[in-house]
């Protein structure tokens, strides 16, 4: 799948680590999948991201300018039938903004400026209704810097019909706010969960041996099957996204759907990006 060049264009542009184009790659090779193979089974096909940034990165130590997620969905071959941009920075969206207008000037896009927590009846109005003579399938990004995607607000945005690829924020937040989280006046990982009686539960697999990134990612995937009816996703695949030259983990990329085909495009774009690194190694 060609990958938009890009170069500066004067506009706003967000410093990255390079490991975020494996995370695009991911998402990007996904979203093709899911676009041609729903373009003929759906009337519309829509496309969201609850944290769309500035539709540019600049790779940090280099001149290396990459082509964000929503760049890369509005470049498809097979495109989507809509598009809806969420993020809270003006100057963010403002970039973005000005990027599709100037590149995709004919493409169907909606920009929502603030917190999805708090956008949620906005971007749900942006959303074309389901009918059974119009039926509407929606892809939603979600890919915060933190834990601070609230489980209510998927909940909403889950009445519709909607498959979910999320970046969770286990190592680079949870992880390293560990003590801050814990505390029983925080309520962070109570709102990230849709749960209060997550600290038993960690207590008790922390003395199993449990790292609590896994124990966040696998409680999060109960979450969703339990409470929202997606199928369960195992730990396993949820991509790890690491910092190459250091093997760090950061964030772990999950699909969540209630449907099986989807997986199976998963399963394709790991297998796919697998063997795409090993002849990058």
């Amino acid at each position: 799948m060609p990958i938009p060049q890009v170069s500066d264009d004067g506009l706003f542009c967000q410093e990255v680590g390079n490991w975020t184009e494996e995370k695009h790659s991911l998402v990007s090779l996904y979203a093709k999948l899911f676009s041609t193979a729903m373009k003929q089974k759906w009337d519309e096909r829509v496309y969201i991201e609850l944290y769309a940034g500035a539709g540019y990165s600049k790779i940090e130590g280099t001149s290396r300018f990459i082509a964000g997620s929503p760049i890369r969905a509005l470049a498809l071959e097979d495109p989507f039938d809509k598009y809806i941009f969420c993020e809270r920075d003006a100057t963010q969206l403002d970039a973005l903004k000005r990027r599709v207008e100037r590149d995709f000037p004919n493409a169907k896009v909606s920009f929502i400026e603030g917190d999805c927590n708090q956008k949620v009846d906005d971007i749900l109005a942006k959303i074309p209704p389901h009918s059974h003579g119009h039926r509407v399938l929606s892809l939603c990004f979600v890919d915060p810097f933190d834990i601070g995607v609230k489980f209510k607000t998927l909940q909403r945005l889950s009445k519709r019909f909607v498959d979910f690829l999320i970046l969770l924020a286990l190592y680079m937040d949870a992880n390293r706010n560990y003590e801050t989280y814990v505390k029983e006046e925080k309520i962070k990982i109570n709102e990230f969960l849709d749960s209060t009686t997550w600290r038993g539960e960690w207590r008790s697999e922390q003395k199993k041996g449990v790292p609590l990134p896994r124990f966040l990612a696998e409680s999060f995937s109960k979450s969703m099957s339990e409470k929202l009816s997606f199928q369960p996703q195992p730990f396993y695949k949820m991509k790890a996204i690491v910092i190459p030259e250091k093997n760090v983990r950061l964030y772990r990329l999950a699909l969540f759907s209630r449907n099986p085909l989807a997986y199976t495009f998963w399963d394709q774009v790991l297998k796919y990006h697998t063997a795409q690194r090993s002849l990058w190694e």
